[in-house]
């Protein structure tokens, strides 16, 4: 059975009138005859499915791509719909088609994890954004206009704006605005290995103020003013042997007070 072209009024200047085909669809065993009329459908309303595609265009993927999913939509809403229920294929087919767009992105294009909340507050505020920018005159909207046009609280505009940025992620060698070649890794933190060294210093302070006073001046005289054993030998009008050996016993009992602790 070939389908019907001619067309009536519809939203789409060339959707074609299939309301006779699809009854007849829906009559037809699985064979040859209803993938043929099936395959036919999907190409009489494939440009259909494209234009939904291109509102898509720009947030990511490609044009291609979009047009891939878009035909996939469509083949799923021309398998389940069902004429008995007295609704136009078209009414039923945008839907679909735009669902199954949204959930190529919400799956697959989301460079950063983002729940299912924030997603619907992103698409909410992107739609007041849309319908605002023809009444404010030029201007960016603000964040309690956004509120009212949406029916969110301020904080939830908030939460929706951030997630419009959560599509694609900055190059760690991307240029940050209003520098001079700053990458955007440059301004990353790290570690910072001089916590270790506080942490150490606070274990070992009780075990340092039980020492003996000559033991630690010893200490302070090596380790903070930077003196050798010699000049603290000479210092302390004793012989270097012996300062290298009242530091040892330093280290040692620090060391068995410290791991005694940790046991």
């Amino acid at each position: 059975m070939r389908v019907t072209t001619r067309t009536k009024q519809h939203p789409h200047d060339d959707a074609p009138d299939t309301a006779a085909s699809f009854e007849h669809l829906a009559t037809l065993p699985e064979g040859p005859e209803r993938k043929a009329l099936r395959d036919e459908l999907v190409e009489l309303w494939l440009p259909m499915a494209e234009r939904i595609a291109v509102r898509f265009k720009g947030r990511g993927e490609s044009l291609e791509d979009l047009y891939q999913v878009a035909a996939l939509g469509l083949v799923k809403a021309v398998d389940h719909y069902d004429p008995a229920r007295g609704h136009a294929f078209e009414a039923y087919a945008v839907p679909t088609v735009t669902g199954e767009i949204k959930r190529h992105f919400r799956d697959h294009m989301w460079t950063l994890h983002v729940p299912r909340r924030v997603q619907d507050l992103r698409n909410r505020v992107r739609a007041a954004l849309k319908e605002l920018s023809q009444t404010t005159a030029g201007r960016a909207p603000t964040v309690a206009e956004i509120a009212e046009c949406a029916q969110l609280s301020e904080d939830e505009v908030r939460s929706g704006m951030e997630a419009l940025e959560c599509f694609s992620a900055l190059s760690l060698e991307a240029e940050m605005p209003g520098t001079d070649g700053y990458a955007l890794g440059d301004a990353l933190g790290a570690p910072d290995p001089r916590f270790d060294v506080v942490v150490d210093r606070v274990a070992v302070g009780p075990c340092l103020r039980a020492l003996p006073e000559r033991e630690q001046t010893i200490l302070y005289l090596r380790f903070f003013r930077g003196m050798t054993q010699s000049r603290i030998a000479k210092e302390l009008g004793i012989s270097q042997m012996h300062v290298s050996r009242l530091l040892s016993g330093c280290f040692d009992r620090i060391r068995e007070e410290l791991l005694a602790e940790s046991r």
